[in-house]
């Protein structure tokens, strides 16, 4: 490059710190934490690890870290998985076996091998990293990215990336505001004025608020970014006793506040100037709205956005159908998003999410509800704020959601009385039957 062009590449770039700095999703490393169960979700993870459970029609919630990876110009990605990982596995390998341009995989599944002479499982999130810190060294990054592969959100890690370097960090956490009920849940940061961290408390039952702004904190997003060698010298310290834990909320932020050179970074939309998008649909009710939202007209997650697209694998299905128009059976479907390989066979859908390859019967109605793959819902059934989990058998004539009390005894309830319905659920409710017959 001559002299005008770097001149000209460092005003388009923000000067000579900016250009140097541009070049950082190659030389970063992201490792997407993937090994929860995600209990919270009660059976939605019983046969599946939490980042596998499908989302908004046709995604699993892996898909948001991953594609914000690939959009963000970053192509080494680890996949650390532990518990239940065959359905997750499956889906890595079948939607995200890209290469890079030398052959090699950008998505690679670290699973957990009890490396460490005590055979562990992975003991924590930080402990995750080191039990691969022999593969993970083997890629020579020079920052490490470190995400959750279970939250819902579209996010370019690039300006997070150059906020890093141009701070000297050692580590960076991503923050967002929430309200102070929902801190709880979090780890809750304490700034001062130029971002540094001078607090931080994993999920504390009294959260410490943002001065100025009653109610409101400020909380990981789970999302960290470290000196790679800082990083591992961090977990061998820890592993040997010399350093902090086994997790990173728990055990690692906390031991390095005060002594090494934390920053935060503020997740925010800045066009509208507030709090990006983000959710954590940890729980049945957080899971069953963020769906929901997905289905407004101008809803707070633009998943049509062709300038950052979210990659899945997509299953290879007919296109979705509506049969029969007649007054007692009707197959339609309004304010809903309904995805390939439905057949909507004379049932009445309002304000819900369908993912694929589900079969709706007639005289069936359906409202405010999620029904993930592969179900079949018999005829004459009636389903509201219901979580149908996949492979899911509605037996005809069942309603589900309009007797909470009668719900509570057959299928799980939550909090804010949305019902979730496993097929375990349904073939324990035909034996109930069959007992009390015989």
């Amino acid at each position: 490059m001559n002299s005008s062009s770097l001149i000209e590449a460092q005003s388009r770039f923000g000067g000579s710190q900016r250009l140097n700095s541009y070049n950082l999703p190659t030389r970063t490393l992201a490792l997407v934490l993937a090994g929860g169960r995600g209990s919270r979700l009660h059976g939605l993870t019983d046969w599946r690890a939490k980042p596998a459970v499908p989302f908004g029609g046709k995604y699993r919630l892996i898909d948001f870290a991953l594609s914000n990876c690939l959009n963000s110009g970053i192509g080494r990605v680890g996949i650390l998985t532990q518990y239940m990982s065959h359905s997750l596995n499956q889906h890595v390998q079948q939607g995200w076996g890209m290469t890079t341009p030398d052959g090699s995989p950008m998505m690679q599944l670290l699973p957990a091998q009890q490396r460490t002479k005590e055979h562990n499982w992975y003991t924590g999130t930080a402990d995750a990293i080191y039990q691969n810190l022999d593969i993970i060294r083997g890629y020579g990054a020079e920052y490490v990215l470190v995400l959750a592969g279970d939250h819902v959100y579209k996010m370019d890690y690039r300006p997070l990336l150059e906020e890093h370097v141009r701070t000297e960090a050692d580590m960076t956490i991503c923050a967002i505001e929430t309200s102070r009920e929902d801190a709880k849940q979090f780890g809750v940061l304490s700034v001062d004025e130029d971002g540094s961290v001078l607090r931080f408390s994993e999920k504390p039952d009294q959260p410490e608020t943002i001065p100025g702004k009653e109610g409101k904190c400020l909380s990981s997003m789970g999302v960290y970014v470290f000196n790679a060698k800082f990083l591992y010298q961090e977990l061998i310290n820890g592993h040997e006793g010399k350093g902090s834990g086994d997790d990173f909320g728990k055990d690692v932020i906390p031991s390095l506040i005060g002594k090494r050179k934390v920053m935060s970074y503020a997740f925010r939309d800045e066009v509208k100037d507030e709090p990006a998008y983000w959710r954590d649909v940890g729980t049945l009710d957080a899971f069953w709205q963020a769906n929901l939202e997905l289905i407004g007209v101008v809803p707070p997650l633009n998943l049509y956005d062709t300038d950052w697209p979210i990659r899945t694998f997509a299953t290879q299905a007919p296109p979705a159908k509506f049969v029969f128009d007649a007054e007692d059976r009707c197959g339609a479907a309004l304010n809903s998003m309904i995805c390939d390989g439905c057949i909507i066979s004379g049932a009445s859908i309002k304000n819900s999410v369908v993912c694929n390859n589900v079969v709706a019967n007639e005289q069936t109605e359906i409202d405010e509800s999620v029904l993930l793959p592969d179900c079949v819902i018999g005829v004459n059934c009636k389903l509201k704020r219901v979580v149908l989990d996949r492979y899911c058998e509605v037996p005809a004539g069942l309603s589900i959601g309009y007797d909470l009390e009668l719900d509570a005894q057959r299928f799980h309830v939550s909090d804010n009385g949305i019902v979730l319905v496993t097929q375990q659920m349904i073939e324990q409710l035909a034996t109930d039957s069959d007992r009390a017959a015989a």
